[in-house]
């Protein structure tokens, strides 16, 4: 019996057993989709966390750890140790190998998003994913000094529209044990596209607004029996004194340790420049555990389907006594019945992970639009990447050994006790 006539009786061998054996090509093919789909989201998720903020080179603030600038920087959670003066950011735009600065301040809230005071360049400058920039999606920047722009979940949760209007609250969380700033509200006048960054949840003002709404306060707190209205701050000098962080934009890439080294050197005030990449990689050795255990738990499937592979071709070996023993009987040799059981399962799991691969290429296509604009994670439709080749081949030896034994079962059956009518 050749190998071409092998093939054709597996597979023939298998379509009479195809309704059974359906189910365990869908649990491989569900195990190959639940393996490669949880590395590709693992692999662009990563992708999309370390590109928050893609188009900055350094980002500026005062010494601290790089994990913790970063925190408060680009997403917003905790407090920065100290300010930087207004004249450092001035000293940082004239820094030879410098191109743009973006001044951020931050503080405030708004039931529990942050509030961030920036300048009209941010808008322009600001990128994230894959050097995308920021899109409004209803309405128009920021303009006048009691104006704001907010990202899409804080119009979302909300349910705010163009026109809506606000009141900021001094501090972060959801109430300010404080004060708040309602003598000075604010009309929404633009709200930006989905990002699935930190920017989604983000009220932006102007940094003059963020001073004005501040002119009587000092300290963290409001100055007593003082009181300076909306229209009487329009008329003062608004100039910030001092922000929380700034994004660096060189114009050219090559000179960043340099521009990095005359920002660490400082030596008006102690500060701090960092790499976002760098900064992002670190942060997300810290957050990242969570995809080992997806990546754990997708093994796991894949170690169920190749059980239920094997229970299969096991459960239907006792019903295939019979026919194995004819095959015996018209001159095949055991070792061959052997090899037919692993062919069979062999071919079982490669069509399984064929099945599984065209599945996640199909919803990678279709809902890569989707992902991108709900959750701003990135879906790349590429070549399988080397860790994902090693998961297959993995996988199709898992399938071979899973068949392996049933046919090594099927090896030590006897001829007679195949042919003898059971009683």
């Amino acid at each position: 019996m050749n190998s071409g006539s092998l093939i054709n009786l597996a597979w023939r061998s298998a379509w009479n057993r195809r309704f059974t054996l359906a189910l365990t090509i869908c649990s491989i093919a569900l195990s190959t989709f639940m393996l490669l789909g949880v590395e590709r989201v693992r692999t662009d998720l990563r992708s999309s966390f370390s590109s928050a903020v893609s188009g900055t080179d350094l980002i500026v603030g005062a010494r601290t750890g790089s994990v913790q600038l970063m925190l408060y920087a680009v997403f917003h959670i905790g407090a920065a140790t100290n300010n930087i003066r207004w004249t450092s950011i001035q000293a940082i735009e004239r820094m030879r190998g410098v191109d743009w600065v973006v001044p951020l301040s931050l503080g405030d809230s708004h039931q529990g998003f942050p509030v961030l005071g920036t300048a009209q360049a941010y808008f322009e400058h600001f990128r994230y994913g894959e050097q995308q920039s920021l899109l409004l999606h209803h309405g128009h920047r920021f303009s006048d000094l009691y104006e704001a722009v907010i990202g899409a979940e804080v119009a979302d949760q909300l349910g705010y529209r163009i026109g809506q209007r606000i009141a900021l609250a001094h501090g972060t969380g959801d109430v300010s044990l404080i004060g708040d700033h309602s003598d000075k509200p604010f009309t929404v006048v633009g709200i930006l596209a989905r990002t699935g960054t930190p920017v989604d949840c983000t009220v932006h003002i102007s940094l003059e607004s963020m001073e004005a709404i501040h002119v009587d306060w000092m300290a963290g707190a409001p100055l007593p029996g003082m009181h300076i209205s909306a229209e009487e701050a329009r008329k003062m000098d608004l100039q910030p004194k001092s922000v929380t962080a700034a994004m660096v934009g060189l114009h050219n890439r090559a000179s960043v340790f340099s521009v990095q080294r005359q920002v660490n050197n400082f030596s008006s005030e102690p500060l701090m420049s960092i790499l976002p990449g760098v900064a992002l990689d670190e942060l997300w050795d810290v957050v990242g555990a969570g995809e080992r255990a997806l990546l754990l738990m997708s093994a796991l499937i894949a170690l169920v389907s190749m059980a239920g592979l094997m229970s299969v071709v096991l459960a239907g070996l006792n019903e295939r006594r019979r026919e194995l023993a004819v095959l015996r009987a018209v001159g095949a040799s055991a070792y061959q019945i052997l090899l037919l059981l692993t062919l069979e399962g062999t071919l079982l799991t490669i069509t399984g992970m064929t099945l599984g691969i065209t599945a996640l290429s199909g919803c990678i296509l279709v809902l890569a639009p989707w992902l991108q604009a709900a959750f701003g994670l990135t879906l790349h439709l590429t070549a399988p990447a080397s860790m994902q080749a090693w998961m297959l081949c993995a996988l199709l030896l898992s399938g071979w050994l899973a068949s392996l034994l049933p046919g090594w079962r099927a090896y030590h059956l006897s001829l007679a006790d195949g042919l003898s009518p059971r009683i």
